[in-house]
């Protein structure tokens, strides 16, 4: 059954959807970006309805002054009252351990704000280490991209043959050598994981300029966490491909029933 519910927070009402199961473990889905609960193309609401189905009670919410949700959005990293209320309502529905999921920058703050929402275990997806300024990808997935394509002859045959957009190439060049590195999101993230010690699960869709960001930047952390990292091959942020959709159910599963 799906319900709809309204969780104080800091003077504000938040308003979520639960799916319920009878599992003990529960998955708290925290919304990325401005996107409200429901996710891209219903994707977070058709994850929640997956899980349940397999027994796992699923909540997902709109954090203030997105939706439906009462006050103002103060952006991912003012997302900690609001990931502590919801967690605390899904442990008021008889949930005794709470896995927290994030995709984007829903992930770089539940990294960052996990232990004071006081979950069991989190699933990292695709987070956001940082954004760009244009409409550019990330100076270290431009970098991937351009590695790749310098290894196969077809793009150079593009080039040659003039199918290739000159100016865009400009920048992307200009930016990779302009763009410092720039690691304090992610030393952050970093640094909140480890201190808590919480199991932690990493999933990157491996051609998703977030998440080759991600890679990048994380294989660069000085004594960085050893933690799984599982990769899909897709270039879908939102895991929208064939087969993405179920490759992300059940690795959530798999943490659920850990």
């Amino acid at each position: 059954m799906r319900r709809l519910m309204e969780i104080p927070c800091a003077g504000e009402t938040i308003v979520a959807t639960l799916d319920e199961a009878a599992g003990r473990t529960g998955v708290l889905i925290v919304s990325g970006g401005n996107e409200i609960r429901c996710g891209a193309h219903r994707g977070m609401a058709l994850l929640a309805q997956a899980l349940a189905r397999r027994g796992v009670p699923v909540l997902r919410y709109d954090r203030r002054g997105i939706g439906d949700s009462t006050g103002i959005n103060a952006g991912f990293d003012g997302a900690a009252e609001d990931m502590a209320a919801a967690a605390d309502a899904l442990r008021a529905q008889g949930v005794d351990r709470v896995v927290g999921f994030g995709n984007c920058d829903a992930a770089s703050a539940l990294a960052l704000f996990h232990a004071q929402a006081g979950v069991n275990a989190v699933v990292l997806s695709n987070p956001w280490i940082g954004g760009s300024d244009d409409s550019l990808p990330q100076a270290a997935a431009i970098r991937a991209r351009y590695a790749q394509r310098l290894r196969d002859p077809g793009e150079w045959l593009r080039l040659l043959r003039g199918g290739v957009d000159l100016r865009k190439l400009a920048r992307g060049l200009m930016k990779v050598a302009r763009t410092p590195e720039d690691s304090a999101l992610i030393a952050r993230m970093a640094s909140a994981l480890r201190a808590s010690r919480m199991p932690v699960t990493i999933l990157l869709a491996a051609q998703d300029n977030t998440a080759i960001a991600f890679a990048d930047a994380w294989s660069k952390l000085p004594g960085r966490l050893d933690v799984p990292i599982e990769t899909r091959n897709s270039a879908s942020h939102s895991y929208a491909a064939a087969g993405d959709f179920e490759w992300l159910c059940e690795h959530l599963l798999r943490v659920a029933r850990t």
